[in-house]
């Protein structure tokens, strides 16, 4: 257990964390007795979604049959249950299967307030993370750091792998694109844990003021960066199978265009589309409106074309280490209207371009025509000023 106060560790793993790759991972949370004394006799909130489990039991459930004080639950972006859409405004409510409060945190605010805690002696985090600057639970993770510094609550992370952990890579944000989908200077892919996330946050001081967040982080055992992990629990609706958290990097830009990426069928970020590549591809589906994960796709009940991700070799990414932009820039230049290829104004979906890759030379370099290691190289130095960065806040090898 590491115990952190306004410093990071000093980003040596603990000896049970460098185990072989053949040993099975063992998540914080599942390492109940190395936390249930710190939540022994406190006030407990809990910040959990579906995939805060135990096993197959959900941690909330867990906690309570082992006798913890539990007073409410926060909920992200999808909810505490994970029924909401992307996007979706998230409201207040009691949770029906403990009776808890359950407090969003994807509607009315979006950070614990001073009432939210007044009576919480400690909150937990316990979300599961894919590892990218636009998947919003990190802004989560800061906006409840952010709480608890303010009204001197400590916060417990029980770690989680990091499904694309291997990968760090991308351009770091631009400041000045800094949106809900962009809050942090640093790459698309960030290959940090949560646990060592909230420390970059507590150590680059990203809090307002230089604020510190009193941090009791519990670490993965037997994980490595570079392994590969199969997450037990989809992350969020549309994240459903683990060829899609793999391709998320990639191809989660693509909503930042005119194609839909497979939102509105069962396959989302592993097939992208548009009517207008008709006679381009062979390859086409249909989006439709689907509850709980997309209501209102792009292209909803048209026919697009495009291309089929779904078999496509995850090893070749995790050899290359790199996000992949060969299809960006092939579905470019087969765009008829290349003029339109960057707009989004038919699309009810949260971001530009320039949001997503975080500058605003990416679009630029797509449509000049660059290569793909043209585009690589751009993003140095600061790509390698991150990687230096990063290492001060590693609880793994």
């Amino acid at each position: 257990m590491f115990s952190l106060w306004g410093v990071h560790s000093s980003g040596v793993a603990d000896a049970n964390c460098t185990a072989t790759q053949t040993s099975a991972v063992i998540t914080g949370a599942e390492q109940t007795r190395q936390y249930l004394p710190i939540l022994a006799h406190k006030r407990v909130a809990i910040l959990a979604n579906p995939t805060t489990i135990v096993g197959s039991k959900h941690l909330v459930d867990s906690l309570l049959t082992l006798g913890v004080n539990i007073v409410k639950v926060f909920g992200p972006e999808h909810g505490f249950r994970g029924n909401a859409s992307n996007g979706t405004h998230v409201n207040d409510e009691k949770d029906p299967q403990t009776g808890l409060p359950v407090i969003s945190l994807y509607g009315a605010r979006r950070k614990p307030t001073a009432a939210d805690l007044a009576n919480v002696d400690i909150v937990i985090f316990d979300i599961q993370d894919v590892g990218c600057r636009f998947y919003t639970y990190i802004n989560v993770l800061r906006d409840v750091m952010e709480g608890c510094a303010e009204n001197n609550k400590e916060l417990l992370i029980p770690d989680r792998p990091n499904p694309n952990g291997y990968l760090v890579d991308g351009p770091i944000l631009d400041t000045q694109f800094k949106s809900g989908i962009g809050q942090f200077p640093i790459p698309i892919a960030h290959g940090m844990t949560i646990a060592e996330f909230a420390q970059m946050i507590n150590g680059e001081q990203w809090l307002p003021d230089g604020k510190q967040c009193k941090l009791h982080i519990i670490p993965v055992k037997n994980y490595r960066h570079d392994m590969e992990y199969t997450l037990p629990v989809k992350p969020s609706p549309n994240l459903n199978t683990q060829q899609s958290i793999l391709l998320y990097p990639s191809t989660c830009l693509f909503e930042g265009t005119a194609l839909n990426h497979g939102r509105g069928t069962q396959y989302p970020f592993t097939i992208l589309g548009s009517p207008a590549l008709k006679g381009k591809y062979s390859f086409s589906y249909t989006p439709v409106s689907i509850p709980g994960m997309s209501e209102s796709p792009l292209y909803k009940n048209e026919l697009c074309y495009g291309l089929d991700l779904r078999n496509y070799d995850i090893q070749r990414l995790r050899k290359s280490k790199r996000i992949c932009l060969d299809w960006m820039i092939e579905l470019y230049k087969a765009y008829p209207e290349k003029e339109k290829f960057f707009d989004r104004t038919q699309s009810n979906q949260i971001g530009s371009i320039d949001g997503l890759a975080g500058v605003a030379a990416f679009k630029q370099q797509i449509i000049a025509g660059k290569s793909a290691e043209e585009i690589y190289q751009s993003w140095e130095p600061a790509l390698s000023a991150y990687k230096t960065m990063r290492k001060k806040y590693l609880l793994y090898p």
